[in-house]
């Protein structure tokens, strides 16, 4: 099992640290996330059967992982929310969560990307992260999620179509922002 596990971490690490980062958009709570990855992997050892790749089964329990996480800050949002009484505020409180250092740096179109990318649904983002980030075929993302390759085709064309009408609008409004400026 030893072998198996360094081979496991030392294939798919990077690649899997990196799905998270882009998942959660906070590089400690990747680095968290990880760990938890490895600690299902370790249990779970015994019941790979070797139907999919390892990589598809890395894969599989990491986005399982990820919603699991966004399940829980959900209840927790939802329990804080119940708590108090948030009408008197008068005013909608907003998520400024920052983005991971990796995205800050890349150029100001693909921080648009990636700002729309994380206002898609998970199965969208998850879709669109492992067929264009980390570059997997359609039939390799159908058996990381459990779905029919036509599902992931759906799911990738609706994602595309978000992503697009979302970049739309930032431009829409960079350009409106341009034009007050002149």
């Amino acid at each position: 099992m030893r072998t198996f596990f360094d081979e496991l971490y030392e294939n798919y690490h990077q690649d899997l640290f990196q799905f998270l980062i882009y998942m959660v958009k906070d590089r400690s709570l990747a680095e968290d996330l990880v760990q938890d990855v490895y600690v299902r992997v370790m249990k779970s050892y015994d019941s790979f059967n070797g139907e999919s790749t390892e990589k598809t089964w890395l894969f599989s329990i990491a986005r399982h992982v990820a919603i699991d996480h966004f399940r829980k800050q959900k209840r927790k949002r939802n329990r804080i929310m119940e708590f108090f009484d948030w009408t008197e505020k008068g005013e909608e409180l907003q998520d400024k969560k920052k983005l991971p250092e990796e995205i800050a740096v890349q150029n100001d179109q693909m921080q648009h990307v990636y700002r729309a990318l994380d206002e898609c649904t998970v199965d969208q983002r998850s879709v669109l992260i492992f067929r264009y980030i980390q570059g997997l075929s359609i039939r390799e993302t159908a058996d990381i999620l459990s779905w029919s390759e036509s599902k992931v085709k759906t799911t990738q064309h609706r994602g595309m179509k978000a992503l697009k009408t979302k970049l739309d609008k930032i431009d829409e409004g960079r350009g409106e922002h341009e034009e007050a400026q002149r």
